[in-house]
């Protein structure tokens, strides 16, 4: 017996628990994104996840995906006509040149610890193997390199958590969610000799997201950006040129950091927080100060635009040294974050 079974729409799990009317089907267009908004807004309480999403950021996620098929890659789980869970499935190449399968799951907090779960995570893993075999015989990649499923959660998604462990899978990455209190004072450091910090223009955009690109090639995990990846960036209604602090020498980007405000956010969870995010320096410009400058002067912008705190997240691992960074100009820990991997 195959591991799923697809019927006028459905899709048969044999290992899926015996609840009254659970069935499982797969995407049916646009009018899922707002099943996909719903599940991730009833996710976000119990799960102690601080997030904010509008049906227009899923609609353009959706509308940019690398590797991933929403029609043949997306597993609901319906109980009399009523989304109660949704998982989707993609694939990369790391810069190590490992296949990684990624999977990612939301799931309404009435239906959990039912087995529903568990029967969502062994279907994406099969669709996973699947698509991999495929670009097996395809050429498209072969044997030698490892390959793996993939999955990121935070330590609060303690259900998640324990339902990956179960499954076999290790933590392999560790990251931070850290925050600066603005009421304390903000030193800011020097700016490297030749450097100046100017207004990125419009036509400079594309230039800009390939200095990031190139400034993270060294990292763990990194995958290469696509054109889809580019125009997702481009359509960010968070991005705001006039807040980012980005370092020229001449033509060439040095180094930037690219402060965002999330208004709906931060009107959510009745806080005053500025984001300091995409904080890179490309190599030449590297253990010259430059990241240190460009962060206390976003700090010192936030402040003086009346923010209480500003927010990052960090690789805890990083070789940079990020971490030792923020916390020399004052970010503590908020919330951690691991990376879960098994080998296919």
């Amino acid at each position: 017996m195959t591991a799923q079974t697809v019927s006028q729409g459905r899709i048969e799990l044999p290992y899926a628990p015996d609840l009254r009317d659970l069935i499982f089907r797969g995407f049916q267009g646009v009018s899922d994104y707002q099943n996909i908004l719903d599940l991730i807004n009833a996710s976000k309480r119990p799960d102690q996840i601080d997030r904010t999403d509008t049906l227009d950021d899923v609609v353009r996620y959706y509308e940019h995906l690398n590797n991933s098929d929403p029609y043949q890659d997306m597993l609901f789980a319906e109980v009399e006509g009523q989304s109660i869970a949704y998982g989707r499935v993609e694939w990369a190449i790391d810069e190590e040149s490992k296949w990684l399968g990624f999977h990612i799951a939301f799931s309404h907090p009435d239906w959990r610890r039912k087995g529903i779960g568990a029967a969502m995570l062994r279907y994406l893993e099969d669709h996973l193997r699947q698509i991999s075999q495929e670009l097996l015989d395809e050429g498209v990649i072969t044997e030698a390199p490892p390959r793996y499923f993939d999955t990121f959660i935070s330590d609060t998604e303690v259900g998640k958590e324990a339902l990956l462990k179960k499954a076999g899978y290790k933590p392999v990455r560790f990251s931070y969610s850290m925050v600066r209190p603005l009421s304390e004072p903000v030193d800011v450091a020097p700016m490297p000799e030749g450097l100046e910090i100017r207004t990125v223009q419009l036509d400079q955009f594309r230039q800009l997201w390939e200095a990031d690109q190139e400034a993270f090639k060294d990292h763990w995990g990194y995958v290469e950006g696509t054109e889809k990846d580019y125009q997702r960036w481009l359509k960010d209604p968070l991005n705001d040129p006039d807040l980012w602090k980005v370092a020229w020498e001449g033509d060439q980007v040095a180094g930037m950091v690219l402060n965002f405000l999330n208004e709906k956010e931060n009107e959510e969870y009745h806080r005053l927080r500025g984001w300091t995010e995409n904080i890179s320096v490309r190599k030449p410009w590297r253990r010259r100060g430059l990241a240190s400058a460009l962060l206390t002067r976003s700090l010192q912008m936030f402040k003086v635009m009346g923010m209480d705190h500003a927010a990052l997240g960090v690789d805890t691992q990083n070789l940079t040294g990020a971490l030792d960074l923020y916390e020399g100009v004052g970010f503590i820990v908020e919330k951690r974050h691991t990376a879960y991997r098994k080998k296919l």
